[in-house]
């Protein structure tokens, strides 16, 4: 059975890049004496993969790493997640280590936050606006794709959007969208309404994933 960890990445973390966060991980697993299985071959890989390579500059406190390890069966879970942790930079840290047999497939939507800054306060209706927007049948928005632009509807990928003002100067909007097949960016949701609510189009956004789930809305493992 594979091992899985989740994982966080926050602070300066947010920066990384996906494929730097895989080279990262691996250099870990080597400085905490852990033994990573590998392909067969000329040119041998870590059996190491995370789900949903994550954007930069997104947060996430609950990011997927699947691993095997070589001879190390007697290893406890806490022992293997202490090792890591100790090798990390700050931004990203372990939080839990366990056994699943559960494909990724079954990873169906994301729970995250979107959060929109007004450096100048939240304007007049702005927070009905945005309800009102996400309550359409239907928001058409350009994607780049293979052979150039597409017309994307970003609706259908959407399972829910609550709206709320966190203070005078932030909207908080609580997600939950499809991860994949079809997989949607929430910065789309970002460009939905800069595209289409102009006069409530935030100075800034932060993204943030909170929960991976099952097409049930039960927490991935």
């Amino acid at each position: 059975m594979s091992k899985r960890l989740l994982f966080e990445k926050t602070g300066n973390g947010i920066w990384i890049s996906h494929l730097d966060l895989m080279r990262l991980f691996q250099r870990a697993f080597k400085r905490g004496g852990l033994h990573l299985k590998h392909t067969q071959g000329f040119s041998p890989r870590a059996v190491v993969s995370i789900a949903l390579p994550l954007s930069v500059g997104v947060e996430s406190v609950c990011e997927i790493l699947d691993f095997e390890l070589v001879g190390q069966d007697d290893l406890g879970f806490d022992e293997i997640k202490t090792r890591l942790n100790a090798t990390m930079p700050a931004g990203i840290r372990v939080l839990e280590v366990y056994d699943s047999d559960v494909k990724i497939k079954h990873l169906t939507h994301l729970a995250c936050t979107v959060t929109l800054e007004y450096d100048n306060g939240i304007p007049e209706g702005a927070e009905e606006a945005v309800r009102a927007l996400f309550a359409r049948e239907s928001i058409v928005l350009m994607k780049r794709g293979k052979n150039g632009p597409v017309e994307q509807d970003i609706i259908p990928m959407i399972r829910s959007v609550e709206v709320s003002a966190l203070n005078a100067q932030e909207l908080l909007l609580d997600c939950v969208i499809c991860a994949q097949n079809p997989s949607l960016n929430p910065a789309q949701i970002v460009a939905a309404i800069e595209a289409n609510c102009p006069d409530h189009k935030p100075d800034f956004a932060r993204i943030r994933r909170t929960r991976v789930l099952t097409e049930k809305g039960e927490d991935f493992r």
